[in-house]
């Protein structure tokens, strides 16, 4: 009974950790439908990128943007190799990280075995980031073909309705790489709060909502997003006095 009580915060950490992550995505998406946010605005950008690609004969420039994108996402895989391989060399020697993080204030004394479940449940989120990442850099790469096979300004036999689905059908694609380097990086944020685990489990569920509510924050209320869909207000000449 005393064992069951102990690990019930862990638990509970961990049914909170869940919700929080699964519940943000699928509400992300669901509001991002009707509601302006940056995966949707952004989407607007890239058909109105892929529509102005087929007015011009040079896309050397658009396919250096979807290089640059592409090398963001293999970074990012990259580092998460790196943090996987921390991660198992941490587990290696779990008795010396459990020894240091007791003298911390606030941490919670746990057992060895608890310690190496919460690095493995901070491994699986990384491992998941890098599975995201790597298919976003795939996601570039089928654009990057997309872009190559974008009809000319003087092709023949191209209709006005075959180069209006190919620029919808691209920008389709390169959103799709984008929501991947997107769920990428919020495995990162819930992966920075899955550290606080390590002080205790209450501090860990705290640390999840504060990550909800700055994502939140970010994809429907920041700044930038305000600039982005700002539409400004048509100036009206003054009107001219009658003369008498």
């Amino acid at each position: 009974m005393f064992i069951a009580e102990s690990y019930l915060p862990h638990l509970l950490a961990v049914l909170w950790f869940i919700i929080c992550w699964g519940g943000y995505t699928r509400y992300a998406i669901w509001k991002g439908r009707d509601t302006p946010c940056l995966a949707s605005v952004l989407h607007l950008y890239r058909e109105d990128w892929m529509r102005r690609l087929l007015l011009r004969d040079n896309r050397i420039a658009d396919a250096s943007v979807i290089g640059n994108l592409e090398r963001n996402a293999s970074f990012f895989a990259s580092s998460t190799l790196i943090i996987l391989a921390g991660i198992l060399t941490v587990l290696g020697s779990s008795d010396r990280a459990v020894s240091l993080l007791a003298d911390l204030p606030l941490v919670e004394p746990v057992s060895r075995g608890v310690s190496e479940i919460k690095l493995l449940c901070l491994a699986v989120v990384f491992v998941y980031a890098f599975f995201t990442f790597s298919w976003c850099m795939r996601q570039y790469n089928f654009a990057a073909v997309l872009i190559g096979s974008a009809p000319m300004i003087g092709e023949r036999h191209v209709t006005e309705a075959e180069r209006k689905a190919f620029a919808e059908r691209a920008a389709r694609v390169i959103s799709m790489a984008a929501n991947q380097f997107n769920f990428g990086l919020r495995a990162y944020y819930f992966g920075m709060a899955t550290l606080a685990w390590f002080i205790n489990p209450w501090f860990f569920m705290l640390v999840t909502t504060g990550v909800v509510l700055v994502l939140y924050r970010r994809e429907f209320h920041s700044d930038v997003l305000d600039v982005m869909v700002y539409t400004p207000t048509p100036v009206v000449a003054p009107a001219k006095e009658k003369s008498e």
